[in-house]
């Protein structure tokens, strides 16, 4: 039952930058049992409470206790993610006619932007009206990425908006994006889920609809594309992520586990969106199903949490305790002219949508 009582957006200073400006934390809930938390620096979602089959809400994201936190280097913990999502080979694209190098941060490649990529920008947030949000209970985040940073050609002017749903258990993210020169540009956000609140999520069924996926080299580039027929890398029915991850196969092996782009079957497809992934826990009965406008989802098992970070609850953060499932354009897309083209021109729009659905099994 909604609480019509409490408001459905709330802010706090969550700490300050270097330079003095004050980190603002919102916070919307739908009344429902659905709360998400997040702050100015990387439009990073610090939290996001879910309930479950009794009820109780409980934190599905990992998330470190303090801004200090977040302002040393971390694997992109609830991040938006780009300029561009995922990598591209040794930082080097062409674009009519013109050679690019971005910054390297992933080995000899570029990943997720760079070292100073969208995850670590600074966003003006600002609460939306119910009116403007659909009647539902929305903040939009907005940041200018300058010509040439890290590398990129063009000036982008970027908008998120965080969604969630006050009729229904639904976190809706939207992007859009224009820009004044031509340049790639994949966005996606980069959210370590567990559905249980915490340990390890090898117990998940994880349901992926994709006949293909991309297997990589040894820098995690892809090489194509191949069919999961007969591979650990067959989601296509629900699968417990722990199932095979220990299978000799070479591209696990070389991953450390799953970071691999699948190709969307899309075969359903409502409102511009079709499944990208569902997520089941059984112990607590929650259940997340990803729907996206984007044409791949990068699943990563988490597979480089070392321990070395700790969460809020004042665990270490270690190989297994969250998954990602990033919706996106395919990683390596500049450089390889089969895959979806990233290209965004001027007078063009870049727009997409990824929508989080909650339920319970």
């Amino acid at each position: 039952m909604n609480d019509s009582s409490r408001s459905p957006i709330t802010s706090r200073e969550y700490g300050r930058m270097p330079d003095g400006r004050a980190v603002t934390e919102y916070t919307l809930d739908n009344g429902r049992g659905l709360r998400l938390s997040a702050i100015n620096r990387g439009g990073i979602v610090t939290a996001l409470h879910v309930p479950d089959r009794q009820g109780q809400s409980a934190n599905i994201v990992l998330a470190l206790p303090t801004l200090a936190d977040y302002l040393k280097p971390h694997p992109h913990l609830g991040t938006i993610v780009g300029r561009y999502a995922n990598r591209i080979a040794a930082g080097r694209f062409t674009l009519d006619g013109t050679a690019y190098q971005v910054g390297l941060n992933d080995g000899a490649n570029s990943l997720h932007g760079g070292k100073d990529g969208f995850g670590t920008r600074f966003w003006q947030i600002e609460p939306l009206t119910a009116e403007q949000a659909g009647g539902d209970i929305a903040i939009e985040l907005r940041y200018t990425s300058a010509d040439g940073e890290e590398g990129y050609p063009g000036e982008v002017q970027l908008t998120v908006r965080y969604t969630l749903g006050a009729t229904a258990n639904t976190w809706r993210i939207d992007y859009r994006a224009t820009v004044d020169r031509p340049t790639v540009l994949n966005l996606s956000h980069h959210d370590y889920f567990n559905l249980a609140g915490s340990g390890s999520v090898m117990d998940h069924r994880l349901t992926i609809p994709a006949s293909r996926y991309c297997p990589v080299d040894a820098t995690l580039i892809p090489l194509g594309l191949a069919d999961v027929a007969a591979t650990p890398f067959d989601f296509r029915e629900p699968t417990r992520i722990g199932a095979r991850i220990r299978e000799g196969h070479a591209q696990l092996l070389v991953a450390h586990g799953y970071d691999h782009n699948w190709v969307l079957n899309r075969h359903d497809v409502r409102d511009g969106l079709a499944l990208a992934a569902r997520l089941e826990h059984e112990a607590s009965g929650r259940v997340m199903e990803v729907h996206t406008s984007e044409p791949g989802v990068q699943f990563y098992s988490g597979n480089f949490l070392d321990g070395s970070l700790m969460g809020t609850a004042g665990a270490s953060l270690r190989q297994g305790d969250g998954l990602c499932l990033e919706t996106q354009h395919f990683p390596d897309s500049p450089n390889q002219p089969g895959f979806p083209s990233t290209v965004l021109r001027p007078g063009e729009v870049f727009s997409s949508t990824t929508e989080h659905r909650f339920s319970l099994c």
